[in-house]
């Protein structure tokens, strides 16, 4: 799956989109986990905004 989400970031619209990985706490157990997202350019604020 990883590699066809490479290969299609690779062409000319890919430029626009970013990963994102966020660290979010757990409110039960107090674990961590990481929250991954491939979101537009113009959204990447909007992303680690959120809770």
């Amino acid at each position: 799956m990883a590699k066809k989400v490479v290969a299609s970031l690779q062409k000319g619209e890919g430029k626009h989109f970013s990963k994102v990985i966020k660290m979010v706490k757990s409110p039960k157990t107090g674990a961590y986990s990481f929250k991954e997202m491939i979101v537009h350019n113009d959204h990447v604020k909007d992303f680690f905004s959120k809770k």
